[in-house]
């Protein structure tokens, strides 16, 4: 491979990285006030029981 070969290469592979953190840049900005997560946990009125096996 040539000098110029692998430069051209680099500076594609340069755009493709270019444009893939382009594209995740963009689906991460939503609004303020909304938020894909409605709710932290479910329902907390119980609370959960662990018990040993015996035997």
């Amino acid at each position: 491979m040539t000098e110029s070969e692998s430069e051209h290469i680099k500076e594609q592979f340069r755009e493709a990285l270019e444009r893939k953190s382009h594209q995740h840049s963009k689906h991460g900005n939503a609004p303020a006030g909304d938020s894909k997560i409605h709710q932290s946990h479910g329902p907390s009125d119980h609370k959960r029981e662990f018990r040993r096996k015996s035997g």
